[in-house]
């Protein structure tokens, strides 16, 4: 079993309070809406929201996988901190569990910096490509794209 990180930031305009509550606090609702080809819907299985909650995705059209199930490791959305473990789905091939930590950070022009730190657990001794992760990196990118348009378009949203 190997182990491989990543970290990652994203920039955005939007201030860090606002991008927290739309792209990690309403998610189940904003992401199936604003990208529903990606993301079909979000529901709770498990828990109230908050840490030990557990989520089952199902994917939408776009996507060749079918569905994941989401724990929350860690919120606070004082702070702008979120984490959360992948932790079931046809997504987990050859990978036992990816774990992210987020944290949205104000940027000196009053926007965004969203650092993420990703670890992928590996099955046995299966090596992780640099593909995959990148192919993961623009498909999250893309939804955090997605979610900054949104709430451009609609500047009364989320305050």
């Amino acid at each position: 079993m190997g182990v491989f990180t990543h970290e990652s930031q994203e920039t955005s305009v939007i201030p860090p309070a606002r991008l927290f509550k739309a792209f990690v606090l309403d998610s189940d609702n904003l992401i199936p809406k604003v990208l529903p080809q990606a993301i079909k819907s979000t529901e709770i299985i498990e828990g109230n929201g908050g840490p030990g909650t557990i989520k089952k995705i199902t994917f939408g059209e776009a996507s060749k996988y079918k569905y994941s199930r989401h724990r929350i490791d860690a919120l606070d959305p004082e702070n702008c901190t979120y984490s959360f473990s992948v932790i079931e789905g046809d997504v987990l091939t050859d990978i036992e569990n990816v774990s992210t930590e987020t944290k949205f950070v104000a940027s000196p022009d009053g926007g965004t910096i969203m650092k993420s730190t990703t670890k992928y657990q590996t099955k046995g001794d299966f090596q992780l490509k640099e593909e995959q992760v990148q192919a993961a990196i623009e498909k999250a990118t893309g939804l955090f794209k997605a979610v900054e348009a949104y709430l451009l378009a609609n500047p009364d949203l989320y305050k």
